[in-house]
């Protein structure tokens, strides 16, 4: 248990802040990144502002000693303007109570406030921005020394890795807060690894709806809390009562996790042998991921998730992608090898298109899954997966549970079928939901092969494509 130091008990008292017993024990905590999940009105907003407060001067004082150029500058980001209010106005009162307001804006939408306490030339120690994560284009052009992510759970994870990475410039600490809409997606699987503990530098908690004392004097067996929980079904309660994760059974890849599969990083680079792997459709989503394939890592770096389009259209789309140059490999659905009703297999057609032969065999649904399974693993040498994702690749992400679905907006992930127990039920998973799951596996399996398993005398053919003089590393 973590203890607020003098500077930030003094201010708190200064603003007439008594925090419940809950947020006592979350603020305190020294983890540079922080992510809390919280019930409806848990008093999220009040934390976070008194997060500003007590990481101001220490900022400040870091920022004199590495010479720093002032102002300071913070962000307070939501995916619309609007969601900034509340922690707008709290951190503003704050610093009017302190006799450290400067000047502030009337609106959100953007807004600011400007902390004073610098000499009368350049008075302005600091500007708090809001931002709004619908224009990516203020997310890349200052390098802020704290940002708060106001209902972090309504922002996309692209939106997320963003600001991730601006973070970096000036080593700033990270305050995420918000009500989880579920427990699938990327900010609910952060709060499962973050409070792990795992990594001291990232913290997870939960602040429950009971919490506030204030609403609710009697905490949980407060009689509107009993009544929610008796009326209320179970994963419902604990997601938007008691901010606690409540992930669906029956994930058929539970190792995935957004903090470790999915980066930024992940790009194209040019000249680099790219490998294509296809998964067609027309009814249901047509898959397509393009990655680079070294020794036995893998980046996906992006990705054509469609619905409705002849293999004519998806291949005029590829052909104009960037990185189209520099494909040496595809790889289909063995199935694109067949007539389509009248149509030609869709193989051919990318041979009369692009002069490239597809490769293609019969994948078994679960021998496919543990080779997919054995990339998703931390390679023990490197300490890297051996696969990542760009943030960009929506539809397979959505499929391993990090985001919505791009074609419809729901949450739709590649699942066992399991009974109300939880129970699997059947030998292979639902097929459903897992094009681009089904895409890559047919890459990783014609690439590798399958997954040795025990007392096995199958051998697994790793293969090389690329270009004379290309590096297999």
């Amino acid at each position: 248990m973590f203890k607020l130091d003098d500077r930030t008990e003094y201010l708190l008292n200064q603003v007439g802040c008594v925090l419940s017993p809950a947020q006592q024990a979350i603020l305190p905590c020294p983890a540079r990144f922080q992510l809390i999940t919280g019930g409806g009105q848990a008093g999220k907003s009040v934390l976070a502002s008194k997060k500003f407060l007590k990481e101001f001067i220490p900022d400040v004082l870091r920022a004199r000693a590495s010479g720093y150029t002032f102002p300071l500058i913070y962000w307070l980001v939501a995916a619309d303007y609007d969601r900034t209010d509340q922690e707008f106005n709290y951190i503003r009162n704050d610093l009017s109570q302190l006799h450290l307001l400067h000047h502030a804006s009337k609106r959100v939408d953007p807004g600011f406030i400007e902390v004073r306490g610098g000499p009368p030339e350049a008075p302005v120690l600091a500007i708090i921005r809001t931002k709004s994560a619908k224009d990516y284009r203020t997310l890349a052009k200052e390098a802020p020394m704290g940002i708060i992510i106001c209902e972090a759970g309504q922002l996309d994870l692209e939106s997320y890795l963003r600001l991730v990475e601006r973070s970096a410039h000036h080593h700033a600490w990270m305050f995420l807060s918000g009500t989880m809409e579920s427990s699938l997606g990327w900010y609910p699987q952060l709060r499962i690894q973050w409070a792990a503990g795992l990594d001291p530098t990232k913290a997870a908690f939960s602040l429950p709806s009971y919490s506030n004392v204030y609403l609710y004097p009697s905490g949980a067996a407060d009689p509107e809390i009993v009544r929610l929980k008796a009326e209320t079904p179970d994963s419902f309660f604990m997601e938007r009562i008691e901010g606690i994760p409540c992930p669906p059974r029956g994930l058929v890849f539970p190792e995935f996790t957004v903090d470790l599969h999915v980066s930024a990083d992940c790009q194209y680079q040019p000249g680099a042998p790219v490998s294509v792997w296809y998964d067609p459709g027309y009814g249901h989503a047509c898959a397509l991921e393009a990655a680079h394939v070294r020794g036995t890592e893998v980046d996906v770096f992006d990705e054509l998730y469609i619905r409705g389009l002849d293999a004519e259209d998806v291949i005029d789309i590829a052909m104009g992608k960037v990185w189209w140059k520099d494909v040496r490999h595809l790889v289909i659905d063995v199935s694109g090898q067949y007539h389509q009703g009248q149509r030609p297999p869709v193989s051919q057609v990318w041979l009369q298109k692009t002069g490239l032969v597809a490769r293609g065999q019969k994948v078994g649904v679960n021998e496919g899954s543990e080779r997919f399974r054995w990339f998703l693993k931390v390679d023990p040498v490197t300490r890297r997966p051996r696969i990542r994702w760009s943030p960009s690749c929506r539809g397979i992400l959505s499929e391993l549970g990090a985001n919505v679905n791009p074609l419809d907006h729901q949450i739709h992930t590649y699942n066992w079928d399991v009974d109300k127990d939880g129970v699997v039920r059947g030998k292979v998973p639902q097929d459903l939901w897992n094009d681009g799951i089904k895409a890559t596996t047919y890459g990783l399996v014609d690439r590798f092969g399958y997954v040795i398993l025990p007392n096995s005398r199958q051998l697994v053919k790793i293969r090389y494509y690329g270009r004379p003089g290309d590096n297999p590393r």
